[in-house]
This record gives structure tokens, C-alpha cells and sequence, in this order.
């Protein structure tokens, strides 16, 4: 489980400035709510400039609540040049720190200050413009560009591709993205990953299970809970896994790719690769 600070908990029991300001001066949207957060955030400048008010929507977890109403109150009566140098390392410490594994949602909210402040400057008055991203989308499932796997990585020390999901949300999806992403960090850090041998030996059927819940619990389980979702571990037959996918995966229509590309794309590295992933009926 998780440690919140006692602050990230009060912004997220109490969250402040929950709403959207009429005729916004800045308006960003960012995220995916079919593939878990998404944030609406927009501002009014007073009459010298500065920001007099900050709102925010959000669909997402407990820590996208929080990261968003401590974003509201860090940019009021800053100007737009200082609002736009606030990174997402400085949102998460102003809630006393954030798990790794949520570092993803102080990004999401910078994101959404910059989408805003384009917005204003780009002299938008209806809707929020979609802002052409640098570079060419390395993950697909989440819209993520390598120039901003390479920011994230540079910007935060990033040094695995675990490291870079919980930043960017790069590689949570299907995970075919993901010797891409450790391209990026040798790129970026210079050095070469040192790929991690299959084990030799053939496990008896209780190792196995014994191993694919250890995979389940250390490396799938924690990737899911990030969205909301969750997976138990059902049944072995021979080298069939029949898996139930449970929370937000339930439900989603990409179910049967998380089972291919996350659950058993991991079990086959790691436990064995001649195993196959089903759903459990």
C-alpha cells in the first residue's frame, strides 16, 4: 500500500477550487478518461495580470485530485512567466511528496498549467486547442511522445523503464512500447540495460504458480492498480493462466489486450516463455 502525506490526503478529502470558471482567460485539458486520469484545469488573470482564480475537473485517482487542488492554490497570483516555470516536481512537494507510482499525476497537472497558458496566448476563447506535441508518439496507449520520455527522464534522474511509467504513463498500457522506452534511457543516461536471464531450469507445477503470483504481485499488479485496475490469479492448467481481470480492467475494452500485452508479455519473461494467458470464464 501506498504513503500519502497528511496533505495529500486533505486535498484529496477536501479538495479545493473544484469547478470551472465562466469566460476563462486559460483553459487546458489533458488525459484520457477512457484510459484513466484526465484534468481540466483553467484560470482568470486580474487586471494586472496575475492569476485571481484556478479551477479544476478531474476524473482520476485520489492522488490526480490532490495534485490538481494544490495546483489551483500554487498559481494564484503568480504571472503567466511564473506560473510557467511551476514543474511537477515542485506540485508534489508542495503536498510533502508523492509514491513513485503517482508521480504520473504532478505530471498531468503541470501538463495541464501548460496546455492553459497556451491556450491564453494562442488567444482561444471557446474550446481548449489540442497542442501539437514535439517528437513522434512512442506510446500509443496514452498519446506519449519521446521528447517527453526524454524530458521526464532528464527532469526527474529517471533511470528504468518502470521509473519512466510512473512518471509518463508510457509503457502502462499494452507494454509494446517499452524497449523503446529503455532505448530512451540509454539514450538519455548513457548506459546500457543489462537484460535479465529466463530462468534455466524447468519449475514443477508448484513453482510455477508460486512464481507467476510472485510476477502477478511485483511487476502486473502494481502497473494496473495505476488506472484503477486489478487481477487475480485463477487457475493453472499445464502452461495455460487463466486470469480475472477486476477493477477499471473489468470492463475495459482493452481487456484482452492487457491480458496479452501486459500479463502474459510479463509471465513469459519472467516465468516461462511457452505460457499462454487466458481469461478466466
Amino acid at each position: 500500500m501506498w504513503e500519502y502525506t497528511d496533505k495529500v490526503r486533505d486535498h484529496y478529502l477536501n479538495p479545493r477550487n473544484v469547478g470551472e470558471i465562466e469566460n476563462a482567460d486559460g483553459v487546458g485539458e489533458v488525459g484520457n478518461i477512457t484510459c484513466g486520469d484526465a484534468l481540466r484545469f483553467s484560470f482568470k488573470l486580474g487586471p494586472d495580470g496575475r492569476i485571481v482564480d484556478a479551477r479544476f475537473k478531474t476524473f482520476g485517482c485520489g492522488s490526480a485530485i490532490a495534485t490538481a487542488s494544490i495546483l489551483t492554490e500554487i498559481v494564484r497570483g503568480k504571472t503567466l512567466e511564473e506560473a510557467a516555470r511551476i514543474t511537477n516536481k515542485d506540485i508534489a512537494q508542495e503536498l510533502g511528496g508523492l509514491p513513485k507510482e503517482k508521480m504520473h499525476c504532478s505530471v498531468m497537472g503541470q501538463e495541464a498549467l501548460e496546455a492553459a497558458i497556451g491556450f491564453y496566448k494562442s488567444g482561444g476563447k471557446s474550446t481548449a486547442p489540442k497542442v501539437k506535441k514535439e517528437g513522434h508518439v512512442i506510446c500509443t496507449c496514452f498519446g506519449v511522445t519521446d521528447k517527453e520520455i526524454e524530458q521526464a527522464i532528464g527532469e526527474n534522474n529517471l533511470q528504468t523503464v518502470e521509473d519512466v511509467t510512473h512518471f509518463t504513463k508510457a509503457g502502462g498500457g499494452c507494454g509494446g512500447c517499452q524497449p523503446q522506452i529503455q532505448e530512451l534511457l540509454d539514450k538519455v543516461r548513457g548506459t546500457a540495460q543489462v537484460a535479465q536471464p529466463r530462468p534455466a531450469a524447468r519449475l514443477t507445477t508448484i513453482q510455477k504458480i508460486d512464481r507467476i503470483r510472485e510476477v502477478l504481485a511485483k511487476d502486473v499488479k502494481p502497473m494496473l492498480n495505476q488506472d484503477g485496475g486489478d487481477c487475480d490469479l485463477v487457475d493453472v492448467d499445464g502452461n495455460t493462466v487463466y486470469i480475472a481481470l477486476t477493477g477499471h480492467c473489468s470492463n475495459c475494452a482493452s481487456s484482452a489486450i492487457t491480458l496479452q500485452h501486459v500479463v502474459e508479455k510479463a509471465l513469459r519473461e519472467k516465468v516461462s516463455p511457452e505460457l499462454v494467458v487466458k481469461p478466466a470464464s
